[in-house]
């Protein structure tokens, strides 16, 4: 559906964007995080054909972004981080005149007006001036706006900013009906944890450039294997099992920090993969340390992102 080939943006002699390539499949709902400054905004504005970029190209479903910016416009929906309303017009009538803009007839105006008041749950808002509702509704209403000529890209800026925990996880409900739907959305949004729940792949930016493109399962196992080692010891033991853990460990060449987590679990950090690990738990049992559990400490979203972007 989306295929982005080299594309960079400069701003005089600054790269915002360094030739970023990237593929969204058909019907996927892809994140798209990164620090801020690290080229997130840029990009989906060049998607959204509001900027042209230094170099590089975009297709939506085989259309060119870049070249075919008319036709483009049909194919994408763009709901920016800051969205302006008419405050003097009701909830349908901003929809209808945005519909307008699109040359839809009347009756399917009307229609495709009904439909999305209902996706966003304000049907029963559609007779009540966009003033009177709150900043979560007005984001709903924004994001039926970029629906209304049915796009088969949608691109959120944010879209869940300054939303509280039950707008945000209203929002959530109408993404995963969206995804369902078949539609194909890019969402950018530094709540991370909201964005492994919901998104099949994401995308990490830092300094304009692409440190990660894949699965949420991807980027967890290519993280979790620079996991620490989480070392549970049985209680019984006492106090001398511990620090005979410790003296052991600190013998081993390859590791490098021995945190003690809780009275009998300890958290070690090592330079190498399982089969160091493996070397590790040998060298416990051999001095007959009492081990009862021993795996990688699991890393959320945030932290994975965090040592992702550190080496960038």
């Amino acid at each position: 559906m989306l295929k982005i080939e080299k594309l960079s943006k400069n701003y005089g002699k600054f790269p915002a964007l360094k030739e970023l390539s990237l593929e969204v499949p058909d019907g996927q709902l892809h994140g798209f995080v990164g620090p801020n400054g690290a080229g997130k905004t840029t990009t989906m504005r060049i998607l959204a054909t509001l900027m042209a970029p230094t170099s590089g190209a975009a297709w939506v479903d085989g259309t060119n972004l870049v070249r075919e910016g008319q036709k483009a416009r049909k194919l994408v929906g763009y709901m920016p981080d800051f969205f302006g309303v008419y405050d003097n017009l009701t909830c349908r009538e901003y929809l209808d005149f945005y519909a307008r803009c699109y040359r839809i007839g009347a009756e399917e105006r009307k229609r495709m007006g009904s439909q999305l008041l209902e996706l966003v749950q304000l049907q029963e808002k559609e007779n009540e001036y966009v003033n009177g509702l709150s900043r979560g509704m007005k984001q709903r209403l924004c994001l039926a706006r970029s629906l209304i000529h049915d796009p088969k890209l949608l691109i959120l800026d944010e879209p869940a900013s300054g939303m509280d925990p039950r707008a945000r996880a209203e929002m959530k409900g109408i993404l995963r009906t969206l995804r369902e739907m078949g539609k194909t959305v890019l969402i950018s949004s530094h709540i991370l944890p909201e964005l492994s729940e919901m998104c099949d792949s994401l995308t990490i930016l830092d300094h304009g450039e692409l440190v990660f493109s894949g699965s949420v399962e991807e980027l967890s196992d290519r993280m979790n294997g620079n996991a620490p080692l989480d070392i549970r010891l049985a209680e019984t033991a006492g106090a001398e099992a511990v620090e005979e853990a410790v003296r052991c460990l600190r013998e081993l060449p390859y590791i490098t920090e021995i945190l003690q987590e809780e009275p009998f679990l300890l958290r070690v950090r090592l330079d190498g993969g399982e089969d160091v690990c493996m070397a590790a738990m040998r060298e416990l049992v051999t001095r007959n340390v009492p081990v009862c559990d021993f795996h990688r400490a699991p890393m959320n979203l945030e932290k994975v992102f965090m040592e992702v972007t550190q080496d960038a």
